[in-house]
């Protein structure tokens, strides 16, 4: 065993085992995103089940190392770990695809949960299982006397850990926006496969399972990246990935639409016939008309010959497109997270040339900046991806202190329900302890619901013990419905904007705060949206459910025939 007398492939193994682990740690949140989101609670249930998987393998590889000290056990795992982990990209979609759609006719509550877990469990949990047998197996091979046990012991810890920061940053910040989850995927099971082939080439044993591997790895590097994480969506003008999203561009003859979680909807369009899109971005231009801000050739409110917007989640910059052309002349800043949808919105969006994009989170742009805006539109929650630092009361005075006299605040919250105690109650009910005068109203045919909310010339009450309110504000109505009439009268009623604008008067709703109030310390974005996910899915698919129970599997099968 000629190999394994070079402490420094023991080591090397060691370290490349780290490295893998934490690859496929955040291979597996980019797998998962598509289908279950990238929230905290998805990463929850992948770290935890790391945990489970290495712990199980630690037990397992120091016991077996004990039994029977071969290295040709722990070698022999490691090229099974790496077939697996290939395999990933070819079979790993169609695996969550499956579960989900098993427990979407089972399970009532915690559907994201209960999927999520599954779907790590049968496809991490086994090789990562494997891989956590590396470390005691390796101290048994590797500590020559009781003398440098710890010395030994430490040096592989250190190895190890090395190896699994670079397993973190490099698939974050290297190969999954260079080539992808897939690729990733192959590239670093492809390292530990080479380093199992290296010990069984040098001793020349099994040699028809090294073929094998070799095989089975190849024809997973074929088929893992020939094929989609949409693969039920044929044509897709673009698909790829960067640091923070799967992104996937599609076209029809009517519009193309940004997507960038494959479950859960549209996150930009731009219609091909210049018209209205229907969507949630329509509705949100209530907010320019309460501000003021008239068309043909009439000023805001405030007498300004031009007003200025800032977009805190640009995507491609829908909603700036609808606002510049149906209103006069507006100054529209953007802010965008993900610089990679930036470059879609000029290469399939018609993106405003003259309009400025910042590759910024939104609430540290406000950190940033000393300008103040007569529309502010938080356009950042996506699904159950809420990010909590933009959801908070101290968020929202961010905002007002960035408004204008008489501004406008515009959030779309995506998620409407009438359920007591959802997401967009919460939502509402910190911004109604903010500003004075807050109203909504649902987009028909969508799950959107957005939220206006006016700055006036008072303030909201400055809540210091949120915990302990019963009744945060009371709300201007006289205000908003004040303030929608003015900004009607500036728009010229032979304007495409015009009846819609009236239609969305007529369904506005004030909105009351009460006292349920996310703050910086508390704000459980992730379970509250979780909450309604169940409920969305309860509501949308009781009648299959229904069919289930009632005729089982086959009843199922047969609606699709």
């Amino acid at each position: 065993m000629n190999i394994l007398k070079n402490k420094f492939y023991l080591y090397l193994t060691e370290f490349f085992s780290g490295m893998g682990v934490m690859a496929a740690e955040l291979g597996a949140s980019r797998l998962l995103a598509p289908y279950f989101s990238s929230s905290q609670i998805v990463w929850t249930i992948i770290i935890g089940t790391i945990m489970i998987a290495m712990a199980l393998g630690n037990i397992y590889g120091g016991r077996s190392a004990d039994r029977d000290p071969s290295p040709e056990l722990l070698y022999r795992r490691l090229l099974i770990a790496a077939v697996w982990l290939s395999a990933i990209p070819v079979l790993g979609k169609y695996v969550i695809i499956l579960i989900s759609g098993i427990l979407v006719f089972t399970i009532s509550t915690n559907f994201l949960i209960i999927a999520a877990f599954a779907s790590c469990m049968i496809i991490f949990v086994f090789p990562l299982f494997l891989l956590g047998t590396v470390t005691p197996s390796l101290a048994k091979y590797t500590v020559g006397s009781l003398d440098d046990s710890g010395k030994v012991v430490g040096q592989l810890g250190a190895a190890n850990t090395i190896g699994s920061i670079i397993g973190t940053f490099m698939p974050t910040f290297v190969t999954i926006p260079a080539v992808g989850t897939a690729v990733t995927f192959l590239i670093f099971s492809g390292i530990i496969l080479a380093i199992g082939l290296a010990f069984f080439i040098s001793e020349r044993s099994h040699l028809k399972l090294c073929v094998i591997s070799v095989v089975l790895f190849i024809l997973c590097s074929i088929f893992g990246n020939s094929d989609s994480f949409a693969f039920w969506e044929p044509d897709l003008t673009y698909e790829g990935e960067s640091i923070y999203n799967y992104l996937q561009v599609a076209e029809d003859e009517r519009s193309i639409r940004l997507s960038t979680n494959v479950l859960f909807g549209v996150q930009s369009i731009t219609m091909k016939s210049d018209e209205l899109t229907g969507m949630y971005y329509d509705y949100a231009m209530a907010a320019p008309v309460m501000a003021g801000i008239g068309t043909d050739g009439r000023s805001n409110t405030d007498g300004e010959e031009r007003a200025d917007m800032l977009i805190l989640g640009m995507g491609t910059g829908t909603y700036a497109r609808q606002c510049r052309k149906y209103f006069d002349d507006i100054n529209v800043t953007g802010v965008e997270i993900d610089g990679k949808i930036t470059e879609l919105s000029y290469k399939y969006f018609d993106a405003l040339p003259d309009v400025p994009v910042y590759t910024y989170d939104g609430r540290a742009y406000l950190q940033t900046v000393k300008d103040k805006y007569d529309v502010i539109m938080v356009d950042a929650y996506q699904d159950i991806s809420i990010p909590f630092q933009m959801s908070s009361v101290e968020f929202f005075r961010e905002v007002y202190d960035h408004l204008k006299d008489n501004g406008v605040m515009v959030v779309n919250m995506n998620m409407h329900s009438d359920m007591q105690g959802n997401i967009n109650e919460y939502l509402s009910d910190t911004i109604a302890s903010v500003f004075p005068s807050v109203a909504t109203v649902d987009v028909p045919g969508y799950t959107n619901r957005e939220l206006f909310a006016i700055k006036g010339s008072g303030t909201g009450t400055d809540v210091e013990n949120v915990d302990n309110v019963a009744n945060v504000n009371t709300v201007d109505s006289d205000e908003i419905f004040a303030r929608f009439d003015a900004g009607l009268a500036n728009i010229n009623m032979n304007n495409e904007l015009y009846p819609l604008m009236t239609d969305i008067r007529a369904v506005v709703s004030v909105y009351n705060g009460g006292p349920d109030i996310l703050t910086d310390d508390k704000a459980p974005v992730e379970l509250l949206g979780m909450k309604e996910i169940d409920r969305m899915i309860s509501e949308e698919l009781s009648y299959y459910r229904r069919v289930y129970a009632e005729e089982g599997v086959e009843g199922v099968l047969h609606m699709f025939t």
